[in-house]
């Protein structure tokens, strides 16, 4: 159960698509301060690597920059091309193919899930899901 849920409407929460584009265009461009710029002071990202059963969790908006920010070095490009987009109250449901070529050379091609959680139009936590490509 995520103690991010709440009783907001997507009109309290702010979820619009236009929104929604606009944050993976940010992505897509590696705009480390775009992509910032939609999450709440208070942000938490969990990324679905790690030992715990959310993965691991990063806090805060400066923790949450350095993580995407080291992305953003790492990669020679990185896409995120949206397959579906679904939000419900307070979250939006967003489906990509993710393709990524990291500066050593390897692709990275797998799909994943963000659950975007919203207050007043800006990210209060980015619950992210993958298939872990094995070979």
């Amino acid at each position: 159960m995520s103690i991010f849920n709440s009783k907001n409407t997507t009109q309290e929460a702010g979820i619009t698509s236009a929104l929604l584009d606009k944050i993976t265009d940010a992505y897509n461009r590696n705009d480390i301060d775009s992509v910032m710029s939609f999450f709440a002071e208070d942000a938490v990202f969990d990324h679905a690597a790690g030992p715990d059963i959310n993965g691991t969790r990063f806090s805060g908006l400066d923790t949450i920059r350095g993580i995407f920010q080291g992305l953003f070095d790492n990669v020679e490009s990185v896409h995120w091309e949206p397959i579906d987009t679904r939000v419900s109250g307070d979250k939006a449901y967003c489906e990509f193919h993710r393709i990524a070529k990291l500066k050593s050379g390897e692709i990275q091609d797998f799909l994943s899930v963000d659950v975007l959680t919203f207050r007043g139009g800006l990210i209060i936590h980015k619950d992210t899901f993958y298939k872990n490509r094995t070979s």
